[in-house]
């Protein structure tokens, strides 16, 4: 009886080890297939179960949760929600998340391990932690300047700080309202429809993810390729610069926009952006050098994140001489995002050195206490002091006796560079109009803010579509913003 006993155990003892590997097959080996089983709401539940975290510009929340009372319980919500929307993107219960939102979304959720009392805490206790906040670098009077100078335009604006590399303003127009993307029910699903039928395309961001031909405003990059190189050393000496200027190799002809370009200096060159000067400057600097520069500037870095993917602004390596002139004045296959821009302008107005921009300052649990800090962004030099100095002294001509006049602030020191970019199949699309700038206030120790401005203008007004005309009183607003100047819409 007892040897019966004794083998009515071992296989009862075996058939518990058999139920325990199982169980621990099931919750740990095939978990991963459960919970992506698009049958399985439980994941989906428990994630919409509670707030989420916020994003936060200048202190003040610029997101927040509704409680629907449904399964998937909190919906996202968004206060002025187009102009936040290229930095906060959307947190949609049937789209996904983007933009900050994904970058920081297991911080916003609760989801991330850093937000819980202890290692482990979570997987013990079985709690879930309150999801946490995400504190931006935007300062939101920056912010309104740009969404509200655009206005009705398409195109995209980019502010940065140029002694920190802080994003101030990232604004792209047309644009949406992320909150009719919130839900999972019809009202989203027609939004997503019509938003992703839209031929102005109002959910790309364009001042971050679209690059365009960055025309006459590469010129500062050329010029800093230059001066760098000893290829010119006097700003007022002639260029020995013809007019036209037939591009090596070819019966091709540059011309101009401006009168006296012929033999211009570069000050000259500068202010009215003559084509032919800067095309054969940057012949003369060669591939070689004007790759360097451009590549030191942040072209061809398909690495940038502020903390979601920049787009490779980019300029060619691999060009022959004539389409190295065109490459030089912002031609050819040079592109850029407007961010990408603004980098150029605080590389100018930081003495030649430049930051990383960055987008989130620091993120927070729910009760304020740090999870993290952006710290010190590290500094790489982009070209010579004297240099930039030389820049700084070319920029703040444009704005004093050239094309960039509309941009002037009375009493701070701006310094900035118009470009009206031709595109398309023998330059048949639309031109865009450019103006990168930076400003210092007067009781200011160094620049304070530097801007890069795009327009797509439209068919209608071709004519009329200039960097200085269209662009620069965009960026003008938005220095004053940064600069504490600019008076409150009523």
């Amino acid at each position: 009886m007892t040897r019966h006993i004794r083998h009515a155990a071992v296989f009862c003892a075996l058939l518990l080890v058999a139920l325990v590997v199982n169980a621990a097959r099931v919750q740990i080996v095939q978990a991963p297939e459960y919970d992506g089983n698009p049958a399985n709401r439980r994941p989906d539940i428990a994630r919409y179960q509670q707030p989420r975290g916020d994003i936060l510009v200048g202190g003040e929340p610029v997101t927040g949760s509704r409680d629907t009372g449904e399964h998937l319980r909190f919906e996202r919500t968004y206060a002025d929600g187009p102009m936040y929307a290229p930095i906060t993107g959307f947190a949609s219960q049937a789209y996904g998340t983007t933009l900050l939102e994904h970058t920081e979304d297991g911080l916003l959720s609760g989801a991330d391990p850093l937000l819980a009392p202890l290692p482990l805490w979570n997987d013990v206790t079985g709690t879930h932690n309150a999801g946490g906040d995400v504190v931006t670098t935007i300062d939101e009077a920056v912010q309104r300047a740009a969404f509200e100078g655009l206005g009705r335009h398409k195109g995209a604006v980019a502010a940065i700080e140029p002694s920190t590399g802080r994003v101030l303003a990232l604004v792209s127009t047309p644009s949406y309202d992320p909150q009719s993307l919130s839900g999972n029910g019809t009202a989203a699903t027609r939004t997503w429809d019509r938003l992703n039928g839209d031929p102005d395309r109002p959910m790309l961001n364009r001042a971050v993810r679209r690059t365009y031909p960055p025309g006459s405003t590469f010129k500062v990059v050329t010029a800093a390729a230059a001066l760098d190189a000893g290829v010119l050393r006097d700003l007022d000496a002639p260029t020995r610069s013809p007019d036209p200027y037939t591009l090596p190799g070819t019966r091709t002809r540059l011309t101009n926009e401006a009168e006296g370009c012929r033999d211009a200096s570069l000050r000259e060159a500068f202010e009215w952006s003559c084509n032919t000067v800067f095309a054969k400057l940057g012949v003369d600097v060669g591939v070689r050098r004007m790759a360097a520069t451009a590549e030191a500037f942040g072209f061809n870095d398909a690495g940038l994140r502020i903390p979601f993917a920049v787009s490779p602004s980019t300029f060619d390596t691999s060009v022959d001489r004539a389409q190295l002139g065109l490459s030089s004045i912002g031609q050819y296959n040079t592109r850029a995002t407007p961010l990408q821009m603004a980098m150029v302008a605080a590389a100018v107005a930081g003495g030649g050195r430049v930051r990383s921009p960055y987008l989130v300052e620091r993120t927070q649990r729910a009760g304020g206490s740090l999870v993290a800090t952006a710290g010190s962004r590290p500094t790489r030099e982009v070209m010579r002091p004297a240099t930039a100095t030389r820049l700084k002294e070319l920029m703040t001509g444009v704005v004093e006796k050239g094309t960039g006049a509309n941009a002037a602030i009375p009493g701070a020191l701006v310094g900035g560079k118009t470009g009206t970019a031709q595109h398309g199949v023998g330059n048949s699309g639309t031109p865009y109009a450019w103006f990168v700038s930076w400003a210092q206030g007067e009781r200011d120790l160094e620049p304070k803010v530097a801007v890069a401005v795009v327009v797509e203008g439209s068919a209608a007004d071709r004519e009329g579509i200039s960097g200085g005309g269209l662009a620069a009183p965009i960026a003008r607003a938005v220095m004053e913003a940064a600069l504490g100047r600019r008076m409150p819409t009523g």
